[in-house]
């Protein structure tokens, strides 16, 4: 039942959004439209102004002009000299106030005078009879008229008027004043401006695509006489689409009309200008008037159901606290429960990890007694020859000492004592290789710990008849555990001299080098290499190929280890004479570091 009334509450709500919704697109709608209407108007008014301003700066200019002596004087005496005095100084004119071109016309239309009689498209000797701004202007006195020049092929506006003589036939003065500033200037506004003449044909607009288009479709009557006049000379007119099919030719100034087009629908409104019988047309793309009437109806049904949906989680949260309250007991008992289960398997956890450490750090040990069992018998041999030779020269000193000879005597004790010494530094680097608990990391010279590998394995190079060759340079400093960075590098020597033992010609090579952060230290000899198939297990623990038995088989997987907690790796490679090219990569010591070093 409680579902039942929820679900028609939902519904009422849903439909009401939905009507609200409708309702907002079309108030959001008209409201922008309104506006879109009142932009339009107050464009229609400026654009007036303007044009009205711009043609007043001339409309007087062809009377003015008329009144000079040089160019009433071209009535009566068109000399050469007359028509060079009006020429010049028409085009001083231009340069004063600007128009596009000033000129004077007999009474047949003949052009006697121009400012623009220096260039390739002098009006001189050209006929405009034809043109209505010379008719109106002989009739009334007067004339005015928009066209593109027949001699220029530029547009522009015509003022004319009528000079009366006394004693001559009358003279026409005429300016062009250039317009095309203000189409200039409604592109860069992006305004979409349009002046029409009366024919309803746009000759100035912002918007290119309008220029010498009909807002609607011509008479047939109408473009024969805009041909005769050669208005729009170069245009054709009869091939030119209108602007709009829709448009009534009696629709009245202060209506706004809808024009559809194939990309746009323009909302377009119309001003008389007089006293030319033009047309201003001011349109606003009205596209963007559908969208935010539709991005209003989203944010209302968006409301709506933001609305229901607070309803509903509201109703549900209700439902949820009744829940809670008796889960609650039941999910605290769990969870204490769960806590002391996980605190249970913390604990293990960290038995587990110490018992892994301690047998881990014990399988490094058992590694180091074993490779000290592999060259037990080079050390005893190491140990025992110098106490041989330490007895026979202590009983030689005696016997010298016997007889007196004490010099003698000096010297075989020297010798004995340089014995010992031998003996304590071999015993030395057995128990410091011995130890167990050495874990912090020290600035180490590559070369010292090379000479203390080779110190720990010089009884098993002499026992095999090898000289390990050095190549690494004294600058190399890395940062490492020494002792372990020493067992490491122990473990891969004894290696490559087990695997030259029986070589008639063995090598060993040790090579050091610094690569950007990293120092290579790389352990080369010229065995049999190790089979490709065997490169990936070869590190696996108690893997061994030897067939001896000798060894636990953790050698290398325990010197991997290592390298790896020192911040390095190791790699096997095939050396270029044949046998293997074992590599450990350790971070070098910075500057920092070496620096700090060196004041220690």
């Amino acid at each position: 039942m409680l579902t039942a009334g929820f679900n028609r509450t939902a519904f009422g709500i849903l439909l009401l959004t939905s009507v609200l919704s409708w309702f907002s697109y079309h108030v959001a709608r008209n409201l922008v439209l309104h506006k879109q209407e009142t932009q339009l108007e107050q464009s229609l008014l400026l654009t007036k102004r303007s044009i009205t301003t711009e043609i007043d700066r001339f409309r007087s200019l062809p009377a003015i002009v008329g009144e000079d002596a040089r160019v009433r004087a071209l009535a009566s005496d068109a000399s050469p000299e007359a028509i060079d005095a009006a020429n010049t100084y028409l085009e001083r004119i231009v340069e004063q106030t600007g128009p596009a071109d000033l000129y004077v016309l007999n009474a047949a239309g003949l052009t006697l005078a121009a400012s623009n009689h220096a260039t390739p498209q002098s009006f001189v000797g050209h006929d405009y009879s034809f043109r209505p701004y010379f008719r109106d202007a002989l009739v009334a006195g007067n004339g005015r008229f928009y066209a593109i020049g027949v001699t220029t092929r530029k547009p522009g506006y015509f003022l004319s008027s009528r000079i009366d003589i006394a004693g001559a036939q009358p003279v026409v003065v005429v300016v062009k004043a250039d317009l095309s500033p203000l189409e200039a200037a409604w592109s860069a506004a992006g305004v979409r401006i349009a002046i029409a003449d009366r024919a309803g044909v746009v000759f100035l607009s912002g918007d290119p695509a309008w220029q010498y288009r009909p807002l609607q479709p011509l008479a047939d009557q109408m473009l024969e006489r805009l041909l005769q006049e050669r208005t729009y000379d170069g245009v054709d007119l009869a091939r030119a689409e209108p602007i709009s099919s829709t448009l009534d030719s009696s629709r009245s100034a202060d209506t706004s009309v809808i024009m559809p087009g194939a990309d746009r629908q323009l909302m377009a409104k119309f001003a008389p200008l007089q006293p030319d019988d033009w047309q201003i047309v001011a349109a606003a793309d009205v596209r963007q008037v559908d969208m935010i009437g539709a991005l209003w109806a989203f944010a209302v049904f968006a409301v709506g159901l933001t609305t229901g949906a607070i309803f509903y989680v509201l109703r549900q949260r209700r439902q949820l606290v009744r829940m809670r309250l008796r889960q609650g007991e039941l999910l605290e008992r769990m969870v204490a429960e769960r806590t002391h289960d996980l605190a249970c398997e913390i604990d293990m956890r960290k038995r587990t990890e110490e018992e892994l450490r301690q047998a881990q750090q014990g399988l490094i040990h058992s590694e180091k007694m074993a490779a000290l069992g592999r060259m037990s018998t080079a050390i005893v041999h190491e140990v025992s020859q110098p106490l041989a030779a330490l007895d026979a020269t202590l009983a030689t000193a005696g016997l010298l000492a016997d007889q007196g000879r004490r010099a003698d005597a000096g010297e075989r004790l020297t010798k004995a004592r340089d014995l010992v010494r031998r003996m304590q530094r071999t015993v030395k680097h057995l128990k410091t290789f011995a130890r167990k608990d050495v874990s912090e990391f020290e600035i180490l010279a590559v070369d010292s710990v090379i000479r203390n590998v080779l110190e720990l394995a010089s009884p098993r190079t002499k026992a095999t008849g090898v000289d390990v060759d050095v190549a690494a340079g004294e600058a190399l400093a890395v940062r490492a555990v020494s002792v372990k960075l020493e067992q490491a590098m122990l473990n891969l020597l004894l290696n490559a001299l087990d695997a030259v033992q029986d070589r008639p010609d063995p090598r060993v090579r040790i090579e050091g080098r610094r690569i950007g952060e990293q120092v290579e230290i790389a352990i080369i000899d010229n065995g049999s290499g190790i089979a490709p198939d065997l490169r990936e297990r070869i590190i696996e623990p108690f893997f061994t190929t030897k067939l001896t038995g000798e060894g636990l088989g953790l050698g290398l997987s325990i010197a991997t280890t290592i390298i790896k907690e020192c911040g390095g790796a190791i790699r096997f490679e095939d050396a270029e004479e044949g046998g293997t090219r074992t590599v450990i990569t350790v971070p070098a010591a910075n500057d920092a570091e070496l620096r700090l070093e060196a004041a220690q």
